[in-house]
């Protein structure tokens, strides 16, 4: 190798010598790297790879609704003649097959009445009058008795039921009608109302609260 070659060649041996030393101990760090990454880690021993499977599930930001709960109620109790007009009344809500009866035997031990008129006549005539007022749900008693010739305004559970029969006809213009104790057994008619949520409810109330003396709850088990 003549001289000059030898020359060059130490010249580009010095050179790249002082690009490594240059790079190596002088060159700044690039902004995006971390010339000490394992030093800064938080305690590296402690991480761990988890699967996919068992991270909890994301969390939703609109919860479930709650089903609607739906009810039987039924309505009553009324007589064989009441109950035709508390049906009329339910009409507008347009129940359809979700309407039913519930018959059943009910003790009695209040009833608001007329007292005995004395006579058939008499007793008719007192019927007219209540006709007269727009009082239709009544009947004579035509048994042999103490009652014999009393016009009957209802029967009832519990005497406060039969007072607000009692308020009620006094609205109306009854004045010689009274509350009293009768055991008696008499045949008793409950609507019941299938699958109703609160708004129906709600209507049901409104309706209950134009019949005085009706009571408005859960369907009997």
């Amino acid at each position: 190798m003549s001289g000059t070659l030898r020359t060059l060649f130490l010249l580009l041996l010095l050179g790249n010598v002082a690009f490594f030393a240059w790079s190596r101990y002088v060159s700044p760090p690039e902004a995006s790297a971390d010339p000490q990454p394992l030093e800064r880690q938080i305690e590296p021993d402690k991480l761990k790879v988890v699967a996919p499977s068992a991270l909890p599930p994301p969390v939703s930001t609109r919860a479930a609704s709650a089903p609607v709960a739906l009810k039987c109620i039924e309505w009553g109790s009324f007589t064989l003649a009441d109950a035709s007009r508390a049906e009329k009344a339910l009409e507008p809500l347009a129940l359809g097959p979700r309407l039913a009866q519930r018959r059943t035997e009910e003790n009695a031990g209040w009833w608001v009445f007329i007292p005995p008129q004395g006579s058939r006549p008499a007793a008719l005539k007192k019927a007219s009058e209540l006709k007269a007022l727009g009082i239709d749900d009544y009947f004579v008693v035509q048994e042999e008795g103490p009652q014999h010739w009393a016009l009957s305004l209802g029967v009832f559970r519990t005497e406060e039921a039969a007072q607000a029969r009692l308020t009620a006809l006094r609205a109306q213009g009854v004045r010689s009608a009274q509350v009293g104790a009768r055991d008696t057994v008499v045949p008793k008619v409950w609507l019941q109302v299938k699958e109703a949520d609160g708004a129906l409810l709600a209507r049901l109330k409104d309706v209950a609260r134009s019949v005085e003396g009706s009571e408005l709850r859960e369907c009997a088990q």
